[in-house]
């Protein structure tokens, strides 16, 4: 069967918002701006992205409008009720979430702690409050390692995090305790993610290891992904996309734990001989620095992915397309040390597809989803495609 395009790669920048939506102060969200405040901090350097059409989604500070972009531009609305990983994946994939999933501002319930003590059998917990999990393994690391007792911790977002020293709690137990919690938060506890959140290291000198493990809930069957390959078509997963969708219609699952590593990885994946869906999500932007509130470390990550778009692009064949969005906004200027809901960034490039298309403020980033699943002559429950924009 002939397609508009053969293959989709889907980039996703963790968190890389590009401005505040007009619900934001309802979120406490007012004035949140990824993209705008991190170009204001400094010259930053993203002359490939500036020339698809990012400064031409809005205006940017040092960044002129390409006066003929590559690509096509636009900037998409979270339509879901949620401002975190999941539900902007979702959403991508056309499910759009009308209810919110639980998030613990003052810590998790004494029965959900009582009965996940006593059902993973560790002897008792530390924590149970909302933090960055760089600042509570500071606080509560040296505890863990004289106690045992695994440091359990939220954020503004839904999650259900375990944080363990890999000596003291070895990997495999607490992946085995994960799995527990994920059984026991359900109903309407029903949490979006329980993290894995292993560290080594020191007093003075814990730091986090690559080994986190998410568990998703599962999304409803009727999305992007098990369309695709249901269908026989590819769906290459990239970093924690799998994870967030619990592997439903993955047909192949590439590990990346940093940006690097997924930069790498999608350029493998354009390599090889596929036929589909191509999603990748770059952690770092989000994790790293828009959690950690380090506006100089995410303008050098967006440089770094910058200067690495022409070796992907020189990856694509004549016939893929790639889109690069964002899933929420992650502001690192901003107060706290939350997600921020803004404007996903719409950035859509091919050999053979359209240039220099405006596509606008998109209703939702269904329309990403609706617009793959419609290039594959499939049709999602939500969004809009654009398909015959790009074309």
């Amino acid at each position: 069967m002939q397609y508009t395009f053969n293959r989709i790669a889907l980039i996703v920048l963790d968190g890389a918002g590009i401005g505040a939506m007009p619900d934001a102060p309802e979120w406490g969200d007012g004035g949140s701006d990824t993209f705008g405040h991190i170009l204001e901090s400094r010259p930053v350097h993203l002359p490939n992205l500036q020339s698809i059409g990012l400064g031409n989604i809005r205006p940017l500070q040092g960044m002129t409008p390409a006066s003929e972009p590559r690509g096509c531009y636009g900037k998409c609305t979270l339509r879901s009720n949620g401002k975190d990983t999941t539900t902007g994946h979702w959403e991508m994939a056309g499910i759009i979430l009308d209810q919110a999933f639980p998030t613990y501002p003052d810590g998790f319930p004494a029965a959900i702690i009582d009965r996940f003590i006593s059902e993973t059998g560790v002897p008792g917990i530390l924590g149970n409050i909302p933090a960055s999990g760089t600042e509570i393994i500071k606080q509560l690391g040296a505890e863990h390692v004289q106690t045992g007792k695994p440091i359990v911790y939220t954020s503004a977002d839904s999650v259900f995090q375990i944080a363990a020293h890999e000596q003291v709690i070895p990997l495999p137990r607490l992946y085995e305790i994960c799995e527990t919690a994920r059984r026991i938060l359900d109903g309407e506890n029903k949490v979006g993610r329980v993290i894995a959140r292993p560290f080594l290291g020191e007093l003075g000198n814990f730091y986090r290891t690559e080994n986190r493990h998410d568990y998703a809930v599962p999304p409803p069957r009727v999305n992007l992904l098990p369309a695709l390959s249901d269908e026989g078509l590819d769906v290459v997963c990239i970093g924690k996309i799998a994870s967030i969708y619990d592997s439903l219609g993955v047909t192949e699952d590439l590990t990346a734990k940093n940006n690097e590593q997924s930069i790498d990885q999608t350029i493998r994946a354009l390599q090889d001989d596929t036929r589909g869906l191509i999603f990748s999500n770059l952690v770092d932007f989000d994790m790293l620095y828009g959690h950690r509130r380090d506006t100089e470390g995410y303008a050098r990550a967006l440089e770094h992915f910058d200067a690495r778009l022409p070796e992907i692009e020189a990856a694509m064949n004549d016939g893929d397309l790639m889109i690069i969005t964002a899933d929420h906004g992650n502001d690192p200027t901003y107060p706290g040390t939350d997600h921020t809901r803004e404007y996903a960034p719409l950035i859509v490039y091919g050999k053979t597809a359209a240039a220099g298309v405006n596509l606008g403020t998109r209703g939702s980033l269904s329309d990403i989803g609706q617009t793959i699943a419609s290039n594959f002559d499939l049709t999602l429950i939500a969004g809009e495609s654009f398909l015959p924009q790009i074309k």
